[in-house]
């Protein structure tokens, strides 16, 4: 079908050059990309487009820039994937699925050389993925994705911020610490805490076969204990997200939060000369038993990238397109817009990134995080389970932490056999 009008281009010899011009489906003859990034990155990438056209004065390109959540990119371009956009904005745990689905271009050539020499090493394994036997990079890394601590430090000092005991003790049933406790994403820290996890079997496709999770053996009902106690106090808001979030930091409801790089200029805009960040602070496990300890959260550790569709009718202007994108300049200057830390190594050198308040904080907590590969594509909807059920049991004052938990770990869990 997307031949379909090249074909019958072909076959009429006998048209005008009017009529041929026509019969490319782009009157003006223009080279289209359709682009797909986050509603808060549709600004920078619209001025990325804007750069790159000029860059480029001998074709002539329409660029679309459309908006397309990260965290389902995935799940859109699966849907319709010849048909989806040239180059998408993703997080690199969905590049299984989309290899599976094969939605995705793998980097090869001088364009890989460049890519790999530019980029961190830990940035480039994230996207490197064997397929078939066979290593190979599908995806173009820009910016480091994991969540720290932000916080107002005319409520908090640097000694509160590095447990969560300490944060709560500055901490009313007005002025709460937030963490988004029904997002998987940020629940699970809690576990990798406590050296649990999960382990995913793959074909040769990349497509899941097996996969197990111990997040409710002895140590994670301990673990789920300890996370209950605080959903429970009144001083914590655990049914947290990003609007939220930010709501809380304007109106002072909020003075701590667990969040992400793309709230940096929302968050600093309403704390002001108060704005401080840190690494993640430690939760208490078996409070007030002999055995108590402080244990730090562990947070997922993934990036950011730009692939290109293996349907692109464009593929190489797509390639140029996401190259240009994820550049040492670009990333710069996405870190000047976003905050975003930039994976390009000289980038990252940067002194405006080196002396960036959350740069150090992601810094600080990248010593402790889990990597953000072979996810389990099951692991999303249970955790938003557990972390729902005991907010719900907050308001109820019942949360049955065995069945919950039993009930999530075994719709993680997956078997072919």
């Amino acid at each position: 079908m997307r031949n379909s009008v090249k074909a019958v281009c072909g076959v009429l010899a006998f048209c005008s050059v009017f009529s041929l011009a026509s019969c490319k489906g782009n009157s003006d003859g223009a080279i289209k990309l359709t682009v797909w990034v986050s509603e808060a990155d549709k600004a920078f990438a619209t001025s990325v487009a804007e750069e790159f056209k000029a860059k480029n004065p001998d074709k002539q390109y329409n660029i679309v820039i459309d908006i397309q959540g990260e965290n389902d990119v995935a799940t859109r371009v699966l849907n319709d994937v010849e048909n989806a956009a040239d180059v998408y904005s993703c997080l690199n745990d969905q590049l299984s699925k989309l290899i599976n689905g094969d939605a995705l271009t793998r980097i090869a050539g001088d364009r890989l050389t460049r890519v790999k020499q530019a980029n961190s090493e830990d940035s480039m394994e994230s996207v490197t993925l064997t397929v078939k036997g066979e290593e190979g990079v599908y995806g173009m890394p820009y910016t480091d994705n994991t969540f720290f601590l932000y916080y107002d430090k005319s409520v908090l000092t640097e000694t509160d911020v590095k447990s969560f005991d300490g944060i709560l003790s500055k901490c009313s049933a007005t002025k709460q610490f937030a963490y988004p406790m029904t997002d998987g994403w940020y629940s699970t820290a809690f576990f990798f805490g406590k050296d649990l996890g999960f382990n995913v079997t793959y074909d040769d496709n990349l497509g899941e076969t097996e996969i197990t999770c111990d997040f409710d053996n002895a140590v994670g009902k301990e673990v789920t204990a300890s996370m209950w106690q605080y959903v429970k106090d009144p001083r914590f808001k655990g049914d947290a997200n990003d609007s939220k979030i930010t709501a809380g930091f304007n109106d002072g409801s909020i003075v701590a939060a667990a969040s992400g790089i793309w709230n940096k200029t929302t968050i600093q805009k309403y704390l002001g000369d108060n704005f401080a960040a840190a690494k993640l602070p430690t939760y208490t496990f078996k409070k007030g038993t002999a055995n108590e300890e402080q244990v730090q959260l562990n947070s997922f550790a993934g990036y950011k990238l730009m692939g290109v569709n293996n349907y692109s009718k464009h593929k190489t202007d797509a390639l140029d397109f996401a190259e240009f994108y994820t550049n040492k300049e670009n990333q710069v200057k996405h870190f000047e817009a976003r905050g975003f830390v930039p994976t390009d190594k000289d980038a990252r050198a940067d002194a405006k990134v080196q002396s960036d308040i959350c740069a150090k904080a992601i810094t600080a907590q990248l010593a402790h995080t889990t990597t953000q590969k072979g996810v389990p594509s099951t692991l999303w909807i249970p955790m938003e389970g557990l972390g729902t059920a005991m907010i719900t049991g907050k308001q109820s004052g019942n949360f049955d932490l065995t069945a919950q938990l039993k009930a999530c770990v075994d719709a993680i869990k997956k078997t072919t056999k």
